[in-house]
């Protein structure tokens, strides 16, 4: 057997590629209705940048980054997440001095190394968008509506769930009760649950272990120990997502798998997906830029992970035709070959997909390329047509056939056909 793709890692075929294509067509009308520009940033960075902002008792950094010592000894990572790298470029390159409110967003690859499964990749791709320079919780629910807009207009159907983690504040009283109640637990937690109980209890509430879940089911809750202005902020977000008519609930022990959260946190989930049921994800992390030497600004943002969306839009059949080709030009000779050429090349100027055989093959194996691509027209063209001036438009779905005016004036008669296609 030849060579082969790593697991883990998957080409995306031209079968596929369309989905991927409205996908990414759709988020960049939806991010620029809502004020975003678009940021590129390195795949490679630093593997302090994520340490430092995921967290060292992390899945993702104790687990699943792919790190290694590059030719001049410096310690380098394939990014596993979007937000760390677009923070890196906002603070670099002193985007906070040009606007005080930033409307950011980037699409590209991510790694990590996890066990492949439905939905889930070694390379995978995302959407990530994120909002600098405020907190007003306003922005909060804009943000989340953004998400959800982008998912409605790609015909998917998710809920939305939602939860504060509080800030600096009230958070060393919670972990204080988090960790009397899993002491309490004693060691019918696993083994990577009993080591963070003290590192980074809030980690035990992101485990994956059904013995460790129902374990954790009465543990004390995020939402029922904020101070009065994380409180505030929460329910001003919750009275903005009712405003905008986004359903939604509180699911006080959702903390993510990040530390740099702080206050609202929101998943995106579909029952599609089996095990994999999130689609998207993020929230709040005021103090990150300033933790990675940038200036005190808040952030929120949030990412899509488009192998999951394509997925669903599979599952859902909401993919529409796609890359279908319009029309597909079969010509019968090398004169009329020539002819389609030209013919062909017209059609696509005006914005047509056009499909033309160049091999000189029979009409028949011809209809059946034509059937195999779900070519909506054929245009079947032969000498004899020619001298008549006069093709046949067949409509393939239905096998219907009419006759249609070929014409020297490409302009005139190109014009005339997209118009009868598009009716």
């Amino acid at each position: 057997m030849g060579v082969k793709a790593l697991k883990g890692f998957k080409d995306i075929l031209p079968d596929e590629v369309h989905i991927w294509q409205r996908i990414e067509g759709t988020a960049r009308d939806i991010f620029h209705r809502f004020g975003f520009a678009e940021i590129r940033v390195p795949i490679l960075e630093k593997t302090d940048l994520f340490v430092r902002s995921i967290g060292e008792v992390t899945d993702i950094v104790e687990k699943e980054m792919y790190t290694f010592t590059d030719r001049n000894g410096d310690s380098v990572t394939l990014r596993p997440e979007g937000t760390a790298p677009l923070l890196r470029a906002y603070i670099e390159h002193g985007l906070h001095v040009r606007q005080p409110v930033q409307r950011l967003y980037t699409i590209g690859p991510m790694f990590r190394h996890e066990r492949p499964q439905k939905g889930r990749l070694r390379q995978f791709h995302q959407l990530s968008a994120e909002v600098l320079g405020s907190e007003h919780p306003r922005l909060d629910a804009e943000v989340m509506a953004m998400a959800w807009l982008l998912l409605q207009e790609l015909g998917l159907q998710v809920s939305l769930e939602i939860n504060s983690l509080g800030c600096p504040r009230c958070r060393p009283s919670y972990k204080e009760k988090l960790v009397g109640f899993l002491d309490r637990c004693g060691d019918s937690l696993c083994a990577d649950c009993q080591r963070r109980r003290s590192a980074n209890p809030l980690r035990v509430l992101d485990c994956k272990s059904e013995n460790c879940r129902e374990k954790i089911k009465d543990a004390p809750a995020t939402t029922d120990n904020l101070c009065g202005q994380c409180r505030n902020h929460f329910q001003e977000v919750r009275q903005c997502l009712q405003l905008l008519d986004i359903p939604h609930k509180v699911n006080s022990f959702m903390v993510r798998g990040l530390d740099y959260y702080t206050r609202t946190t929101f998943e995106l989930l579909t029952g599609e997906l089996g095990a994999q049921s999130a689609v998207g994800a993020g929230g709040r992390y005021d103090g990150l830029v300033e933790k990675l030497g940038g200036p005190n600004v808040p952030g929120i943002g949030f990412g899509l992970g488009i192998e999951r969306l394509a997925l669903l839009m599979s599952l859902q059949d909401a993919h529409g035709t796609g890359s279908r080709p319009d029309l597909f030009l079969a010509a019968l000779g090398e004169q009329a070959a020539a002819k389609g050429l030209a013919m062909a090349h017209a059609l696509r100027t005006r914005g047509l997909r056009v499909i033309l055989d160049h091999e000189g093959r029979s009409l028949k194996s011809q209809m059946k390329a034509a059937n195999k691509l779900q070519a909506r027209y054929a245009l079947i063209i032969g000498e004899a047509e020619l001298e008549k001036k006069e093709a046949s438009l067949r409509k393939m779905e239905t096998g219907d056939q009419e006759p249609f005016a070929l014409s020297d004036d490409l302009e005139s008669w190109s014009d005339a056909l997209r118009k009868k296609l598009n009716s």
